[in-house]
């Protein structure tokens, strides 16, 4: 290992396609690593830009959030032209399925530990935006890799098929506002918050429905 643990943040646009419609879409994706080794969380869009962002290092793992295409993209090739496994809870199966179908990926499993850079992320299951979502919690660091699970303002989307709005409020309450308040939330898509911002508008967010 050499260098200072970091997070590097590298933003690619396209379009997120599910029921028919299709979106353009802005998406994080976020390097966390030091000078030599790496995990990339996400997959989004451009090859290309993820590893330039990724340098030359060793990529330990390509961790995705969760199965939408927007957040798979490229994720086999970044994971053949890394020499990456490919981590996917086995909850978005389905999902995966609509965008590289026979495609392997590894199954990641609630509370399991991605080694990196002297540290470790622990793998969060948190459904609701999709069956397999998970977030990835960096306690060295205060940080929270949330995907599409939380975002400033509020829960990911659960308009959409395969989706429940119950379910990632029971994730968000149970799960994420158990971290320290002064985490900071590093988001799928836009700008970061903290769980301290988020947690008190809880009662706000139940009662709008979404």
């Amino acid at each position: 290992m050499s260098g200072e643990l970091r997070i590097d943040r590298v933003v690619t646009s396209g379009v997120f396609a599910l029921d028919g419609g299709t979106w353009e879409v802005d998406n994080n994706i976020w390097l966390v690593g030091d000078d030599d080794e790496v995990v990339v969380i996400d997959a989004a869009h451009d090859e290309k830009a993820i590893t330039d962002g990724v340098g030359g290092r060793t990529v330990v793992a390509v961790v995705c959030t969760h199965g939408h295409n927007d957040h798979v993209t490229v994720a086999p090739q970044l994971g053949e032209g890394l020499d990456a496994p490919v981590v996917l809870h086995p909850g978005d199966q389905e999902l995966w399925e609509m965008t590289h179908p026979g495609r392997k990926f590894r199954p990641a499993e609630d509370g399991e530990r991605i080694a990196v850079a002297g540290t470790e992320l622990e793998v969060i299951h948190t459904p609701g935006h999709s069956p397999g979502s998970v977030c990835l919690h960096l306690p060295e660091a205060k940080a929270l890799f949330s995907g599409d699970t939380l975002f400033a303002g509020g829960p990911g989307a659960t308009g959409r098929s395969f989706s429940s709005f119950p379910t990632i409020i029971a994730s968000i309450r149970d799960r994420l506002f158990a971290l320290p308040e002064e985490t900071r939330v590093h988001t799928g898509h836009g700008d970061h918050t903290t769980i301290g911002t988020e947690a008190p508008h809880l009662a706000e967010w139940i009662a709008r429905g979404h």
